[in-house]
């Protein structure tokens, strides 16, 4: 199932999408694509709808984020080989973890904001993870029972926020409209196999990253086991994990980094995709 969130900024509604594409209204079931409707038994219920019988929204209203009241926003960094390896570094021991503000998430198709004084915002197409029910210390044999399901994640990054005189990377990682997710949130029964998957990336037509999630590093039943251990995970709680090479600060023979007036596209194989304008940031009081 695909489920959406549609409406202005802070009023939407939850949707799904029937098997034609056309959207339609989940309101009177659920009261949002949040905390207990992720929750298996509400998501199999949900499943035996015929959703072309649902209230049809018409009018092609915008999408929000795909997932409300996240929690947590977790990402996993140099998860691709080769994109440990266009940074130069070796793979990993283990997942390296970080937190992103949940005030970077927007909608899949609203503007990505350039920050005042930014002068290396990059791009990250990523698969990501949503939690559907309480989880803690997670055998990896169990971890795909935790999953509600996928979406995709543009982890927008300000490197020189990220590491000018720091070693911390949350600041360069957590600017407003950072964290686009969406347009859908696709249930994890549709998804046979979360490694099988393609994802790419563009910038004004111009493709930069085209991976495939069997490259991962640590996969995703790896990474929800893994921080399992450290804390626990909530319905709705995200876990971006990680983009393959192809990165603009990694481009040859010279970084290329976003500038307002620009267009990203960016998607994954049955994930739907993404479509933002750049824009510089308004930098009036409020």
């Amino acid at each position: 199932m695909k489920l959406v969130r549609y409406g202005d900024p802070g009023r939407e509604k939850p949707g799904c999408l029937d098997k034609a594409g056309c959207l339609r209204d989940l309101s009177h079931l659920i009261s949002d694509i949040a905390g207990d409707a992720l929750s298996p038994a509400k998501l199999a219920e949900l499943s035996k709808l015929e959703t072309e019988s649902l209230p049809l929204v018409e009018n092609q209203p915008r999408l929000g984020p795909c997932v409300h009241q996240v929690g947590k926003f977790l990402c996993i960094g140099l998860n691709y080989e080769d994109h440990a390896k266009e940074t130069g570094v070796e793979n990993p021991s283990e997942p390296v973890v970080f937190l992103k503000a949940t005030s970077a998430i927007t909608g899949p198709y609203d503007p990505i904001v350039i920050p005042h004084g930014s002068t290396h915002t990059d791009w990250e197409v990523e698969l990501g993870v949503v939690i559907g029910k309480r989880a803690k210390h997670v055998p990896l044999g169990k971890a795909g029972d935790y999953i509600a399901g996928y979406c995709v994640i543009n982890d927008v990054s300000e490197r020189h926020f990220q590491k000018h005189n720091t070693s911390q990377w949350a600041k360069g990682k957590s600017c407003d409209t950072f964290g686009p997710i969406g347009p859908w949130l696709v249930t994890s029964d549709e998804i046979a196999d979360p490694q099988q998957l393609s994802l790419w990336l563009e910038v004004d037509g111009k493709r930069y990253q085209d991976g495939h999630t069997s490259k991962m590093i640590f996969d995703v039943k790896h990474l929800v086991s893994y921080l399992s251990r450290f804390f626990t995970l909530y319905p709705g709680d995200i876990i971006s994990t990680g983009t393959p090479a192809g990165v603009g600060y990694a481009q040859k023979p010279e970084a290329i980094y976003l500038k307002p007036g620009q267009t990203v596209r960016l998607g994954i194989t049955g994930l739907g995709e993404q479509k933002h304008k750049t824009t510089a940031e308004d930098i009036l009081p409020r």
